[in-house]
């Protein structure tokens, strides 16, 4: 029977993770505190940074701790990815609503990703706890990673929410604050004197304020809200899916903010190829399958004897062999639609 590994909080691990991800958001804001677009070229340099970053932290597992321990963080690291990409696309369409300029999206993500870091640590916290109380739980988990699999299959015809101003967000922040209907630069709010000053403008005197206070708030604020609404409820997804794989909390939770750290950047290189990866999200629900099967025939050994553990190695290898797969199809056999294009 497999034993689970358990790094706890090592102090240098831990040290060494939060250094790094503080210092790599740090750089990030620092390059990015303009407004201007992102280039395809910069977000792929930049997506290559964070990679390094991710990959260079379990090289560092590999040699602090052992090859197992550094499989584990891969694995849970390549499968998070994977799961991302789809709330991407997701994220996508709530940018293309709201009409936010490219200059803009990184500011948006920016604090979705620092929203993501605290909402993660929570579920993490909470998963792995669960996780520890035995196999009847794993079994719960293999239904609802089972069943999330399952709704994946269903809507793989990915069909855009054509009004969101009927996602619950943006009705909880409509109803305790006055909305301003316009973008005004990056910011998330105005105050009542900066929009009055706004109102006076040429190109503004046509709007109408429904409400009135002392700030408000801008559609760049909406949209935030709604993209982290959407992180948290793709969460519920993501974070038992990736704990299934790497059960150590620190495992999981240093392998998820790396993925995510590293999927902001790379949300510009996948707007440009968000036709092209076709056959990824199949690769994914086969994952999803995977994941839950794993967990079932590990309870099943414990519970009645019958079943199997998958060790870490070859969880490492199916994930990384099911999206190498997924992306090399969706290229030698696109869509008849990107055939066209």
């Amino acid at each position: 029977m497999e034993q689970p590994i358990h790094i706890g909080l090592e102090p240098e691990s831990v040290a060494i993770f939060t250094l790094i991800a503080i210092a790599g958001l740090a750089i990030d804001l620092f390059a990015h505190r303009s407004d201007k677009p992102i280039s395809l070229k910069a977000a792929a340099l930049w997506t290559v940074f964070w990679i390094a970053i991710g990959v260079g932290f379990g090289i560092f597992l590999n040699f602090h701790f052992s090859s197992e321990v550094a499989s584990l963080y891969f694995a849970g690291y390549s499968f998070e990815m994977a799961l991302s990409v789809d709330n991407l696309f997701a994220i996508m369409a709530v940018f293309s609503w709201f009409g936010i300029k490219s200059g803009y999206t990184h500011r948006v993500l920016y604090w979705g990703v620092i929203g993501a870091v605290i909402f993660r640590l929570i579920f993490v916290l909470i998963g792995t706890s669960l996780f520890a109380l035995g196999p009847y739980v794993e079994i719960i988990f293999a239904i609802v990673i089972a069943i999330s699999a399952i709704l994946m299959l269903k809507n793989k015809e990915h069909k855009e929410i054509s009004d969101f101003s009927t996602h619950p967000a943006y009705k909880v922040i409509k109803l305790f604050v006055p909305l301003y209907p316009k973008l005004v630069g990056h910011n998330f709010f105005l105050s009542k004197a900066h929009v009055e000053e706004e109102l006076k403008k040429e190109e503004n005197k046509h709007l109408v304020l429904k409400r009135t206070g002392a700030v408000f708030a801008t559609p760049l604020f909406l949209c935030l809200a709604i993209v982290e609404t959407s992180d948290v409820m793709f969460a519920f997804d993501s974070v038992p899916a990736v704990i299934a794989v790497s059960k150590d909390p620190f495992i999981v939770y240093s392998c998820m903010i790396f993925a995510v750290l590293g999927l902001r950047s790379m949300y510009f290189i996948l707007d440009a190829l968000k036709n092209a990866l076709v056959h990824l999200e199949k690769a994914v629900i086969f994952l999803l399958f995977f994941v839950a099967f794993k967990l079932f025939a590990a309870a099943s050994l414990h519970l009645f004897g019958v079943g199997f553990d998958i060790d870490v190695y070859t969880s490492l290898i199916v994930i990384a062999a099911s999206l190498f797969i997924g992306i090399i199809s969706s290229l030698i056999f696109p869509t008849k639609e990107n055939k066209e294009n």
